[in-house]
């Protein structure tokens, strides 16, 4: 006996009690729009080691300016841009995790098959630059809040389709098995 083709692109449902592989669904980032500071202030900071190096007044030194340019870049630039990479979203057939943290990394799971709601919320600036805020909540654990997702619709329908595939595969799998049919009578052709 074959399985039915899937309807609209969907993965085959595995057969009921086979295990399932968790496989990656999505894997982002929130928008990189926070970081434009961060790149404003690293173009003014070389623009200002150009313009003052050499060029300083008698007590300052060249290397007191480029240790200072040296902290406001470490402080300025390269901290938010290793918060911002430290700080993933991941999408997988059984959960959605939020990774984040440069030295020490927090976790934070919410099981597709536990059934959550989905809100939307997108401002000016988010819609301006294509993004979004997703908030899941489960009603029993605190809300996880997806920030600036880019794609804010495509993640929605992809989160929404996963809760209903897992629930649907949660209830199918908590049925009883069906009894095996009756063996042939003997004397019936």
């Amino acid at each position: 006996m074959t399985q039915p083709m899937s309807y609209g692109g969907r993965p085959m449902a595995p057969a009921p009690g086979a295990p399932t592989p968790e496989l990656r669904v999505a894997r982002f980032r929130g928008h990189a729009r926070r970081l434009t500071w961060s790149a404003l202030v690293l173009i003014a900071v070389a623009g200002a080691c150009g313009f003052f190096y050499d060029n300083l007044p008698a007590p300052l030194e060249n290397w007191m300016l480029l240790a200072g340019a040296g902290v406001v870049v470490f402080l300025l630039v390269l901290l938010p841009f290793l918060s911002w990479w430290a700080h993933v979203y991941t999408i997988t057939t059984r959960r959605v995790m939020e990774r984040s943290g440069i030295l020490v990394a927090r976790r934070r799971e919410l099981a597709h098959v536990r059934g959550y709601t989905i809100q939307v919320r997108r401002g000016i600036l988010q819609r301006l630059w294509g993004v979004g805020t997703l908030t899941l909540s489960n009603g029993v654990d605190a809300p996880l809040r997806l920030a600036d997702v880019p794609s804010v619709g495509l993640v929605h329908e992809a989160l929404v389709d996963q809760v209903e595939v897992n629930q649907i595969l949660a209830h199918r799998d908590a049925q009883p098995p069906l009894p095996p049919p009756p063996p042939p009578l003997a004397g019936a052709r």
